[in-house]
């Protein structure tokens, strides 16, 4: 017997273990996938730590949380920076000086504000009084036109599968807009990446826990459900209630990974591609989230991601909640059954059909009390 079966090993399954130890409880740790940490998994490749489902970079305010994490493993100083590809011009993200000078030309505050004035006030009017009704009206009168159309409209269409006229306004509530020339994305205090990977991370919580890999719940959950006095489920919460409202709809990600006989392919960790016609939205070169200035040249190969965003079916990977009317109620319905559920934890994106970065998921649990 177990005090809690933990059903996924990504970040919150192993953060619960790793505290639910430390609270002395005796915990088994289960996953279907052939390895344990969830999406967070890295593969080396080439002397290169590749994050297998994706591009992962921690950030966080909190300083709990950062002690936490680097009290398992030291983080790096990795910054993300993105790059947007639109027909070949290269802007920089979030929208910042650089981008708008990229953009316009335009190389003061007073100029870009104004810039963007003129392009919202176009899109007010032709509302003609009424609110936004679809994402693309939303993103008009938050951003204007011209940042819209080449950074924007492309890359989220790729990203949803749908048009943006056939989208909800609610999605795009504000736009982050910095009037400074700064390319960092984040504006949290923190952000890193685990100096040797995530492994690395996942590892060090999951020490002297026992797990096993290979394994799902769901083929044998009456006999998983008699070893546990608890269970904390983090897999998708329609699947664990057999699907009795219908099924949650997901998204997905496929990637096209190319090994390189070059040290340096992109410059950056992460390119955005937004232009519709391009079928990927961006393309990931891993080394440059752990390698820094010549270091990147020590390397003599590189491994990059070309990551085309897909609708899920069953056999794939579920990545994203679809948070549209439709899905948000039907979450709603599942939600209110776990709510019912007294020995299950629910926990984690597709358990709680919300959408988190990392840090979030490890305060939520380092905040919750295990008994």
């Amino acid at each position: 017997m177990y005090d809690y079966l933990i059903v996924g090993s990504g970040l919150f399954g192993s953060t619960f273990a790793y505290k639910a130890k430390q609270a002395g409880k005796k915990c088994l740790v289960i996953d279907k996938r052939p390895h344990l940490g969830g999406n967070v998994y890295c593969e080396n490749i080439e002397g290169i730590n590749v994050h297998k489902y994706g591009a992962h970079i921690f950030h966080t305010s909190n300083k709990a949380v950062w002690d936490f994490v680097n009290s398992i493993v030291e983080f790096n100083r990795y910054t993300n920076s993105p790059i947007a590809n639109y027909k070949g011009k290269l802007y920089n993200l979030p929208f910042n000086m650089n981008t708008f000078y990229q953009m316009w030309g335009v190389r003061t505050p007073e100029e870009a504000k104004r810039k963007i004035e003129e392009q919202k006030a176009e899109a007010l009017a032709a509302l003609n009084g009424r609110e936004p009704a679809n994402l693309e009206e939303q993103a008009l009168v938050l951003i204007g036109k011209d940042i819209y159309e080449a950074l924007i409209k492309g890359y989220t269409e790729k990203q949803w599968g749908r048009k943006c006229t056939e989208l909800p306004a609610f999605i795009i509530k504000r736009l982050p807009v910095r009037f400074a020339y700064d390319n960092n994305y984040f504006n949290d205090k923190y952000q890193g990446i685990p100096i040797g990977g995530y492994n690395k991370l996942i590892d060090g919580l999951l020490k002297d826990i026992d797990t096993k890999v290979n394994t799902d719940f769901f083929e044998n959950r009456q006999q998983f459900e008699q070893i546990a006095d608890k269970i904390v489920f983090t897999g998708r919460i329609d699947e664990y209630f057999n699907y009795c409202y219908g099924k949650l709809d997901y998204r997905t990600v496929r990637f096209e990974e190319e090994i390189l006989p070059t040290s340096n392919y992109q410059g950056n960790a992460v390119v955005n591609y937004t232009q519709r016609e391009v079928p990927y939205t961006r393309i990931i070169e891993h080394k440059h989230f752990e390698m820094f200035g010549e270091a990147v040249y020590d390397c003599p190969k590189t491994v990059i991601f070309k990551e085309f965003s897909t609708e899920w079916t069953e056999g794939l990977e579920p990545f994203y909640p679809v948070n549209d009317i439709r899905n948000n109620a039907l979450a709603e319905k599942y939600k209110t059954l776990a709510r019912q559920e007294k020995k299950v934890i629910f926990g984690g994106r597709l358990a709680e059909y919300k959408y988190y970065d990392m840090a979030p998921i490890v305060e939520n649990v380092l905040n919750m009390e295990i008994k």
